[in-house]
């Protein structure tokens, strides 16, 4: 990539998508929630964008509630990306294991084996779980957070040194000889940690990339710390631009006292998008989300973002004046001013949900170019590295960012025209690595 341009991504949680309308609309298939088809069509479409990755979340727990939709993770994601990879060729393909459940020679195994499958195009989300609900499905208490670092610790640094017990030097399989490999070059790691061990060596050669790419959310205290020492990935969710800068600068800043460059640090915020051709055809394609949601449960979730109760039956009505007079932005969500400027501007309250107010922050509706102005507005302000963007409605809105945003970052320069590498690592700007990283200290 050049100086200018930035990494772009794209999250496959929700099946059919991150709005709660999106399982209601005509086209959607309510099974589709178990069906690796419809996500095979979505990596597709990321990759004909040239987008560098796709990202599947995890909870090991049902997430959501059923009464209203599909849950928002289904099925396991190193399963499902194995089912992508064959069906893909050069977009990156991130999964999530937790390492309070997982055992570090699994999950060396599984996600090398999905690296070598994609031909190094695998990164791992590396998380520490914390919910009770799915404590209690492994019948495991839940660890002090001191215990839970620590185990996470121990976890990343046995599951690196397992993907570099097999070295490259080890060799390629040789008829003539009748040697498969040096196995002088293939050794045990004895690692031994408070929580987890592993003898080694692993029983899969590297891939193209080296191994794969550790990726981790944006946490704090003892989640920052860890994110220096491991991630050249971080999966952000900083709600405005100035925020997001923060987090990037105290990101890098902490890499650099880990004992690594801040350039290895990708800072990759979460955008939720809604693109149209026009803006008002952007408002009304998440107009008709809305009614597909459940209209009046959405407006109620209004009401208490104005601060004034919107009767369903006046929601294409725009609020009387003493409505207006009496309008009070919620505290606790992010776009409630946005809500009250469009309020105050006289749209009906069918349009303010429109323009995506209920979104998680940061989110957009807009045009190509709308939305490419905000993108490059925070790369060249220093707020993020790239993107993970969500998509309101996956049965035609990735197509519709591939098709109109894309184009639009591309004639600026701040995507490539195509893939300029291989592996995951190219699509990052990041050196192969191969084992535990040798500026970082033992387990501790």
């Amino acid at each position: 990539m050049s100086g200018s341009s930035f990494i772009l991504g794209a999250v496959l949680g929700a099946m059919h998508g991150n709005h709660p309308g999106a399982w209601r609309m005509p086209a959607a298939d309510p099974g589709a929630y178990t069906d690796t088809t419809a996500l095979i069509r979505a990596a597709q479409s990321a990759e004909r964008g040239g987008l560098d990755y796709i990202f599947l979340p995890d909870r090991v727990f049902i997430w959501g509630d059923l009464e209203s939709g599909p849950p928002i993770v289904s099925m396991e994601p190193t399963l499902t990306l194995a089912a992508i990879a064959p069906a893909t060729s050069r977009i990156g393909l991130v999964t999530t294991l937790s390492t309070s459940f997982v055992e570090p020679y699994t999950i060396a195994r599984q996600v090398r084996a999905l690296d070598v499958m994609s031909h190094g195009r695998a990164g791992w989300q590396a998380i520490p779980s914390y919910e009770p609900e799915a404590f209690a499905n492994y019948g495991l208490p839940i660890p002090s957070r001191e215990e839970k670092y620590e185990r996470f610790n121990e976890s990343v640094q046995i599951t690196q040194a397992l993907w570099g017990s097999w070295g490259r030097a080890a060799g390629m399989p040789n008829k003539v000889t009748g040697r498969f490999a040096d196995t002088s070059q293939i050794r045990p790691i004895n690692l031994q940690g408070r929580h987890v061990a592993s003898r080694g060596p692993l029983q899969i050669p590297p891939s193209e990339q080296g191994q794969p790419v550790v990726f981790m959310p944006f946490a704090s205290g003892l989640g920052i710390q860890a994110a220096a020492r491991y991630a050249n990935g971080i999966v952000g969710h900083a709600p405005s631009m100035e925020q997001a800068k923060a987090y990037r600068e105290m990101m890098r800043s902490m890499t650099v006292e880990a004992g690594r460059d801040a350039d290895e640090v990708k800072f990759l915020n979460f955008f939720t998008l809604t693109v149209g051709v026009t803006l008002d055809e952007a408002v009304r394609r998440r107009m008709v989300l809305e009614e597909a949601a459940g209209i009046d449960g959405r407006l109620a979730q209004l009401s208490a973002v104005l601060g004034v109760r919107v009767d369903p039956a006046d929601r294409d009505k725009r609020l009387t004046t003493t409505q207006t007079q009496q309008l009070r932005p919620h505290p606790g969500v992010p776009q409630a001013a946005y809500a009250i400027e469009l309020a105050e501007q006289g749209r009906t309250p069918h349009e303010i949900l429109g323009h995506g107010v209920l979104d998680p922050s940061p989110a957009m509706v807009g045009t190509a170019e709308q939305i490419a102005d905000t993108l490059e507005e925070w790369v060249r302000a220093g707020a993020a590295d790239g993107f993970t963007v969500t998509i309101d409605d996956l049965h035609d809105g990735l197509d519709a960012f591939v098709d109109q945003v894309v184009p639009v970052l591309r004639r600026r320069g701040l995507r490539p025209d195509d893939y300029t590498g291989t592996t995951l690592r190219d699509h990052l700007g990041l050196p192969e690595q191969l084992g535990v990283d040798p500026r970082l200290t033992a387990i501790r």
